[in-house]
């Protein structure tokens, strides 16, 4: 068995969940990926502790690794990929029988982790989901965490062209589903990034509504 990972004196979970979710992500995912959604766990870790915050840790690692499953082609269905993500993430805690009440936060965690002024406000473990993952993506809050535990971070998960790696994972989103993207910061990156692409604007749509005014 190996030797659960540890960072500034923290140790990872590793219980047979975590490896398996572990195991799902890696599956799951390109290395580029798969190295952000254990970053993810890290930050919120890392933040976690600093705040002196009350949470189930198995808990945030699992949603962590999970929480871009509706990136991967493996898992993407017909929704929003967040909640693709939670959808099949729900699945597999369903099949590992995984508490129903802990798999419902884990579903929130995933489905709000891109939502800013929501996904704070609600769980511990679902507001850390959200931290983590925009750590990793646009340093926000980074300046909670000491620079060496960002060093160290980075270390054992490089970021090996994350910048390209997700705004084009993204972008494929926007390619394939472009419904989905609409009032979202997904249609800034389809719009940028995909050539010809033509996602609906909410004011458009509001002005077409079958009303009268």
């Amino acid at each position: 068995m190996s030797t659960p990972v540890a960072i500034g004196g923290i140790v990872a979970p590793d219980s047979d969940l975590a490896r398996k979710s572990a195991a799902l992500a890696e599956h799951a995912h390109s290395k580029v990926l798969l190295n952000h959604v254990h970053r993810t766990w890290w930050f919120a870790e890392f933040i976690g502790k600093k705040r002196e915050m009350k949470y189930d840790r198995e808990l945030v690692y699992i949603a962590s690794l999970l929480h871009d499953l509706g990136l991967s082609p493996s898992h993407a269905a017909g929704k929003r990929f967040e909640v693709d993500g939670a959808d099949a993430a729900s699945r597999f805690l369903a099949e590992s029988e995984y508490p129903k009440a802990k798999a419902d936060v884990v579903w929130d965690a995933i489905a709000l982790h891109s939502l800013a002024d929501i996904a704070d406000r609600r769980q511990a473990e679902v507001a850390l989901v959200h931290f983590g993952a925009h750590v990793d993506v646009m340093g926000l809050r980074i300046e909670e965490i000491s620079p060496s535990l960002i060093d160290d971070t980075l270390a054992l998960y490089p970021r090996i062209g994350m910048k390209a790696a997700f705004t084009e994972a993204l972008a494929e989103v926007a390619r394939k589903k472009p419904h989905t993207a609409i009032g979202t910061g997904l249609a800034d990156i389809g719009r940028r990034l995909v050539h010809g692409l033509e996602i609906p604007n909410v004011c458009d749509i509001i002005h077409a509504a079958p009303f009268e005014s």
